[in-house]
């Protein structure tokens, strides 16, 4: 059966974000009421002042604070009376540079682990009775990082390859309560938090291109990626990959990693474009 997501209650975290912000609006589009939440209070308010007020609460959360999520978890059932999904979707990188592990600052690193990891992990165990409760479905944004090398990039992608586990773990836990639990495999996305490999930043836009074929490196808007995740929620989806083109790469994800790990460890181009980046970036 498909599941309806008209009148559903769904609680986005990063909503003010690309992805977020175009999900949450093809969700209302579907008919669902949304609790939108971003790190900012005016974010999140100039986006809900696109839809009609009932249908619609937004408010400031911070993911890696229990007492912040756990607030808004608890004002969300008291205005729509339930939460049905939880898409936790809210994720940070490199705020300047990309570094490699030898070269990054100790406390960013843990940064991103906490907003990307760990903060997915508040958000779904603080609204996970709601979805037991009315057989719902928990999302969260993982990535290809999820199955590519993270070269550059080590934090985001430990988180998604994380959170990746977890909603596949959840997933059979809930099974037998008629919840689900999904992973959206986002590709490259035309936001923020890649403008420096598509021409931002000349070293990673290389890498990029040098370490991935010419089909896989092309950007779709974060609209595709919304029409997507509606389409999962109906089919309760347990993989959304999107574009479709990533389908391959992540069913023999076993293989390709060992051929990618190779390449990437042995191209000569890739390790002179690695220690440029190292002497730019040096602490």
């Amino acid at each position: 059966m498909v599941y309806q997501i008209q009148d559903k209650v769904i609680l986005i975290t990063g909503a003010a974000g690309g992805i977020g912000a175009a999900c949450a609006r093809e969700l209302y589009a579907e008919g669902a009421k949304l609790v939108l939440t971003d790190i900012s209070q005016k974010s999140v308010d100039t986006l809900a002042a696109e839809f009609a007020k009932e249908r619609v609460l937004a408010m400031a959360m911070n993911v890696t604070d229990w007492k912040s999520i756990k607030k808004v978890t608890n004002i969300a059932v008291s205005t729509f009376g339930k939460i049905d999904i939880v898409f936790a979707n809210a994720g940070i990188s490199w705020k300047e540079s990309a570094y490699t592990v030898l070269n990054c600052d100790e406390s960013e690193f843990e940064k991103i682990l906490d907003v990307d990891l760990f903060g997915v992990w508040r958000t779904i165990k603080s609204a996970l009775p709601e979805i037991v409760k009315n057989k719902g479905q928990v999302v969260v944004t993982s990535s290809i990082y999820a199955f590519t090398n993270g070269m550059c990039n080590a934090p985001y992608a430990t988180s998604k390859a994380g959170i990746e586990m977890l909603a596949r773990s959840l997933r059979a836990e809930l099974a037998g309560k008629s919840a689900s639990a999904s992973v959206l495999y986002p590709g490259w996305i035309t936001t923020p938090l890649t403008t420096d490999v598509f021409g931002g930043d000349r070293l990673t836009t290389n890498m990029r291109e040098i370490g991935f074929p010419p089909i896989l490196r092309k950007a779709i808007p974060p609209e595709r990626v919304a029409k997507a995740l509606a389409k999962g929620l109906k089919h309760r989806k347990p993989r959304i990959i999107v574009p479709a083109r990533w389908v391959p790469i992540q069913l023999f994800r076993g293989i390709v990693g060992i051929f990618s790990d190779s390449f990437l460890a042995n191209n000569s181009r890739i390790q002179s474009l690695l220690l440029e980046l190292e002497c730019r970036t040096k602490r």
